[in-house]
């Protein structure tokens, strides 16, 4: 007979794996640190010009990064902070190297789906990656209790305070105190009654976390994360009891309270990886997302359980605008939920797999456009990054052959290239009406 003691030991035993594992990934530190890049990723890969080209603008400009220099001198390799400079200077046929951003707050996509080893971590990660090498600024919110994208992105100390628990916890608590100090219910008119938080909860001081405490730095400079940890798994709990101390509270938008806080100009694209269930956790991903990503491997079962997860959504979306569609008239919270766009992503996908073509053409029928043209597709070496925890982005060519490296980042390329063109026109839209709601308020001000 086994109990919990049993459990405890087992985990025991494979932290100590972990620390092992973390150990080859990881600097002799334990401090996961970001490679340098080639001339040839920077020039060809990353900026879009020309070897030659690049060379040439380097030997005319001393005051561009020189990079740091191999033995032989063949190859100049340059940190990210490095390619960001020399993207800001240099400027091809007259025009910036650096990517469109539409005026206003970062554009959120949440990439959720039922089924785990669908991809969304993997996906969230690469995105992320592909984004920072793009030149964009980014933030990443971890709401699954695997804590896969945190870990590959070397947060591995994290305590559940500083997670997607702590900052649903805060809200609670503020929502409850400014619904106390209310005079009367928003939009009946009736007095809402007096909600109490136990100490239990208030004594733990969340209320007073400043939101730069749940941001966390990450091994790209340009990529801030709000991880999560295995000990945030109880947040479905908890988040039942919240409810019952306070029904009136919309913990839906928790989350997108937080980062509607969040300066506008400090990133640009935020992603949300979601746990592989509907709950309180994955709802405020899918409530505070602009754009949806839904990945699927290429299978009948991930078809099928894509299908159920985008009904239950609906289901809990429309429970949601129902049940709070009346006493929300005082909160920034606008009900029925409404997305810019829902993608479908493949993933896994073997384009010479009958099964898969198949399954491919089977999407299309059904999701027509609103399936990505591009999949991700399954490669070794995306076989060999998901195992040490890295980015086909993060991992050297030369510990592969560089065509082995090149297709595998070639499919994420064109993957993201597309998720770009994707969100672009509904950001350039959100920047507009942020703009025009700008000068409503103004001209309402000067009158």
């Amino acid at each position: 007979m086994l109990n919990h003691r049993d459990l405890q030991e087992m985990q025991s035993r494979s932290l100590k794996m972990q620390g092992w594992i973390r150990q080859q990934t990881f600097s002799p530190e334990n401090v996961k640190s970001l490679r340098r890049f080639s001339s040839w990723e920077v020039s060809e890969l990353i900026l879009g010009i020309n070897q030659s080209t690049f060379r040439g603008k380097l030997a005319a400009d001393p005051s561009l990064p020189a990079g740091l220099v191999e033995p032989d001198g063949r190859q100049r390799w340059f940190t990210l902070d490095e390619v960001n400079i020399l993207r800001r200077k240099i400027r091809q046929r007259g025009k910036p190297l650096t990517p469109p951003r539409p005026a206003g707050r970062a554009i959120r996509t949440a990439i959720a789906n039922f089924k785990g080893g669908a991809g969304k971590s993997t996906v969230a990660q690469h995105f992320a990656h592909a984004a920072a090498l793009d030149g964009y600024r980014v933030l990443c919110v971890d709401f699954d209790p695997q804590a896969t994208l945190s870990h590959s992105m070397g947060l591995t100390d994290v305590s559940e305070e500083n997670t997607v628990w702590g900052i649903m916890a805060r809200d609670l608590i503020r929502q409850t105190e400014e619904q106390n100090a209310m005079p009367q219910g928003a939009a009946s008119g009736a007095a809402l009654p007096q909600r109490s938080i136990p100490s239990s909860i208030t004594s733990l001081g969340l209320q007073d976390l400043r939101i730069s405490d749940f941001i966390q730095p990450t091994n790209w400079p340009t990529i801030d994360l709000i991880p999560s940890c295995a000990n945030a798994a109880f947040v479905e709990f908890a988040s039942a009891q919240y409810r019952h101390l306070n029904p009136e509270w919309s913990f839906f938008a928790a989350v997108s309270r937080f980062l509607d806080q969040l300066p506008d100009d400090q990133w640009d694209l935020i992603f949300f990886d979601c746990p592989p269930a509907i709950g309180y956790q994955s709802m405020n991903a899918v409530f505070a997302a602009d754009v949806l990503y839904i990945p699927s491997g290429p299978g009948y079962w991930e078809y099928d359980s894509t299908t159920s997860f985008i009904g239950q959504l609906a289901e809990a979306l429309e429970d949601l605008s129902q049940g709070f569609g009346d006493t929300l008239s005082a909160d920034k919270v606008t009900l029925p939920k409404e997305f810019h766009d829902v993608r479908f992503l493949l993933t896994r996908f073997e384009a010479g797999n009958d099964l898969h073509r198949a399954m491919r053409e089977a999407f299309g029928k059904v999701f027509g456009e609103k399936l990505a043209e591009h999949p991700v597709e399954m490669t070794r070496a995306v076989e060999q990054s998901g195992r040490f925890l890295s980015s086909i982005y993060e991992m050297d060519y030369r510990d592969m052959t560089r065509e082995t490296w090149r297709r595998a980042r070639a499919s994420f390329d064109r993957a993201y290239g597309e998720f770009r063109e994707v969100i672009l026109p509904h950001w350039e839209a959100m920047s507009e009406e942020t703009l025009s709601a700008d000068k409503v308020e103004r001209e309402g001000e000067n009158t």
